[in-house]
């Protein structure tokens, strides 16, 4: 059995050869090349270039291009199924870090950020796509959440090594990244061997889908891109250059956020599945404006750690914007949509890290505190949600309804 030489349904599939398996197989494979790459990132910047928030901020915008362009994917599935862009996308990530560190000169870590982009933000398109076709809609969340797990043990595995191997062994960038590169590489070999061609769900259009009734996803999405910015662009690099963490140190708080998610994922799947996607994202946001304004303010190395922590933890709960559309949408409008989201996901990534990189200079507190404001945005886009989403439900208007009248 292989990819190349049998087809297979998904709902057919089961045990270890099953598409949720392959799901989960694939986001491990992804994390251990990106996972060690995020990890040595900003000490790689700092420590071996000199980069200033300056240079962090155009590398960053660099990293979010692909993201920005997503919406091509759609054209790509004219010469080649889903799951082949999500081979073709894990290839790409994989080399990608496997040579950052043969280039250490600015404009070489722009170029491999590039290429590593392309891989990450076109497999996570596919992988998207691909859940929401495969997965049932009652369990999708739960699932995910499981998918999700797979992957933060694989941080786990990624940031456990650096940390233990990082001063033991006295191991370079280029080394890890050589390593973690070449694993991604080698379970592709294993995914494509191991398992068939799934068939997708409906056949997807093959051109790009925007629907005035998905408004509040776009919403939602273009809000997540903006506020996860501030976290990943600024929050990292706040724990470098404001309170020193070397690689090891960094590896060690990664371990941390990898540790809880992969406990709290499947534990946070199935409460969406129990509680509704409006209820699971109120609270996310409520928590994400408290975390955004102690960033602000913080001046303790622990405290700071802490609060990266926290602000890790909510991540799995965006599951739910994810479910949320899929209970909406047309079948057909998956995978289009997808990349249509990706897009609008990084419309504000492409133009933030570089805008408030310069705004780091003069005031890193300014930075966090509008990535509250983002968060109070997205609270008041996520009481819209209704309680029980479906096609013709898409927004619950609540503050238009009357109220109402006592009784005479």
């Amino acid at each position: 059995m292989s990819y190349f030489t049998q087809n297979a349904h998904p709902n057919e599939a089961t045990g270890w050869r099953s598409p949720v398996v392959l799901l989960m197989i694939m986001a491990g494979a992804m994390q251990l090349s990106f996972a060690a790459w995020w990890n040595l990132m900003n000490n790689f910047a700092v420590q071996e270039l000199d980069f200033t928030g300056r240079e962090i901020g155009i590398q960053q915008s660099i990293r979010e291009i692909p993201g920005f362009l997503s919406f091509l994917a759609v054209y790509l599935l004219l010469m080649m199924r889903e799951q082949t862009l999500a081979y073709v996308s894990l290839l790409l990530l994989g080399v990608g870090v496997a040579v950052t560190g043969y280039f250490p000169t600015a404009f070489g870590f722009y170029v491999t950020t590039l290429i590593m982009s392309i891989g990450f933000h076109y497999y996570e398109t596919m992988a998207q796509s691909l859940s929401l076709q495969w997965l049932p809609k009652a369990t999708a969340a739960a699932s995910m959440g499981k998918i999700l797990s797979v992957g933060a043990f694989a941080q786990l595995i990624a940031y456990g090594v650096i940390f233990v191997a990082w001063k033991m062994f006295e191991l370079s960038f280029t080394v890890v990244f050589a390593i973690a590169g070449g694993l991604t590489l080698a379970v592709l070999v294993f995914l494509i061997f191991a398992y068939p061609h799934f068939r997708e769900g409906v056949p997807q259009h093959k051109k790009l889908i925007l629907r005035k009734r998905y408004w509040l996803y776009y919403a939602l999405t273009f809000m997540a891109g903006a506020r996860r910015q501030i976290f990943t662009v600024f929050a990292g690099f706040l724990m470098v250059e404001r309170f020193g963490y070397d690689v090891h140190e960094v590896a060690g708080l990664f371990l941390l956020n990898g540790a809880f998610n992969m406990v709290l994922a499947p534990k946070i799947g199935r409460l969406i599945v129990r509680f509704g996607e409006r209820k699971a994202l109120v609270l996310e946001y409520i928590g994400l404006i408290l975390v955004f304004v102690c960033y602000a303010f913080v001046t303790n190395a622990t405290l700071a750690a802490s609060l990266y922590v926290i602000d890790h933890a909510f991540f799995a709960i965006a599951i739910a914007i994810k479910t949320y559309f899929q209970k909406i949408a047309d079948p057909a409008d998956i995978a289009p949509t997808a990349g249509v989201a990706f897009t609008i996901n990084h419309i504000a990534a492409v133009f933030i890290p570089v805008a408030f990189g310069f705004i780091w200079l003069v005031s890193p507190a300014a930075v966090f505190l509008a990535g509250a404001a983002m968060a109070v945005v997205s609270l008041v886009l996520a009481t819209l949600i209704p309680s029980n989403p479906e096609e013709g439900r898409e927004v619950d208007f609540w503050y238009r309804k009357p109220s109402a009248q006592p009784a005479e």
